[in-house]
């Protein structure tokens, strides 16, 4: 066994989540490997503190100081498995810079998850949100998920169907706090088709000849749209999307369609789904600034940490702008981002 992780108390966890809230952990500490991550657990049982594991932070509101102890995963792996002419599968640990496996992957020449370039976080994080974008999800191409159930001490591989994927959902959220994910294995091709109807890139790509397309310059072509709408963290904090885009009822989209001829969204045979980027914009939040925090003047799923603001800040513009949308169209948003540290 290897030696005790080291606990530091009283940590700033700024530097940790992408919203550059500055919340204290009462205990940190950061762990390399399972048979570390088993330890820090026990100490948190043994201290009565309830543990938080962290990942990028590209996900998290801290609406306060943490009490307990903050486990960030550090757990480093890539490597090829089960390579079978065009397939292969790819084999990461949870501490994996997420874009980075993506253009490695691209790189590689392997297509499956080229859409999903320049998303915030740690691989770990993934398949708790199904994270998604351009006509793509991490469920395309997950194979499995090895994880530590908290709840058996054991250490245990869920296939694809057992994560329960849908939009922006999986069993990790409807189970929280049970599974610590420690290793995702994806199975990628380098014949795969690629997605390019989502409109932004097929205007990128309008003229084109997209047959001779690589994985790399469809990874390219991603970074390049997501950079003309979206901030990046690491100059302008902010957690990504903050809101889900809603799903309504065709009877309640054709309704809004005769309110609204030019509603954005994507009906399906069932029901359609909203976008909640123009839900926000028409009640005039794009580009809001109260001095601390704001709404990108470019996208408004985003709210953004201009100048020091605090996690309540935060979520108080979020319950403003939530308010705004429920009263003009009736339509609840839900907010992408966990909240923890709530005084």
């Amino acid at each position: 066994m290897s030696s005790q992780p080291r606990i530091q108390e009283n940590v700033s966890l700024a530097g940790m989540n992408s919203l550059g809230i500055d919340a204290q952990a009462r205990y940190f500490v950061s762990v390399t490997s399972v048979d570390a991550l088993r330890q820090a657990l026990a100490w948190g049982a043994e201290q009565s503190v309830e543990p938080l594991i962290l990942g990028g932070g590209s996900n998290l509101v801290f609406a306060g100081d943490y009490p307990g102890l903050v486990i960030r995963l550090a757990i480093s792996r890539r490597c090829w498995e089960n390579i079978d002419g065009d397939e292969a599968t790819l084999v990461l640990g949870a501490g994996e810079n997420w874009h980075s496996v993506v253009i490695y992957a691209a790189s590689a020449g392997y297509r499956g998850i080229e859409n999903l370039a320049l998303i915030p976080g740690t691989v770990g994080a993934a398949p708790v949100q199904n994270i998604g974008a351009y006509g793509s999800e991490l469920r395309d191409t997950l194979l499995e998920v090895s994880a530590l159930d908290r709840r058996t001490g054991e250490e245990i591989t869920l296939t694809n169907s057992l994560c329960h994927f849908s939009y922006r959902d999986s069993v990790f959220k409807h189970e929280p706090g049970r599974y610590v994910i420690t290793t995702v294995r994806l199975r990628l091709s380098r014949s795969r088709p690629f997605s390019l109807e989502y409109r932004d890139l097929a205007d990128y790509f309008d003229g084109e000849d997209t047959r001779s397309l690589t994985p790399l310059e469809v990874a390219n072509a991603v970074m390049a749209v997501r950079r003309r709408k979206l901030p990046d963290p690491a100059q302008l904090p902010n957690a990504g999307s903050f809101f889900k885009n809603p799903v309504v009822s065709l009877k309640t989209w054709h309704a809004l369609q005769q309110s609204y001829p030019d509603i954005a969204g994507h009906p399906g045979d069932n029901n359609a789904k909203v976008a909640a980027a123009w839900l926000i914009d028409q009640c005039g939040w794009k580009g809001y600034r109260n001095g601390k925090v704001g709404v990108h003047n470019r996208q408004a799923l985003v709210l953004v940490n201009h100048s020091h603001g605090s996690g309540q800040d935060v979520l108080a513009l979020a319950d403003r702008i939530r308010n705004d949308v429920e009263a003009r169209f009736g339509i609840a948003l839900e907010m992408e981002p966990g909240v923890v540290g709530r005084p």
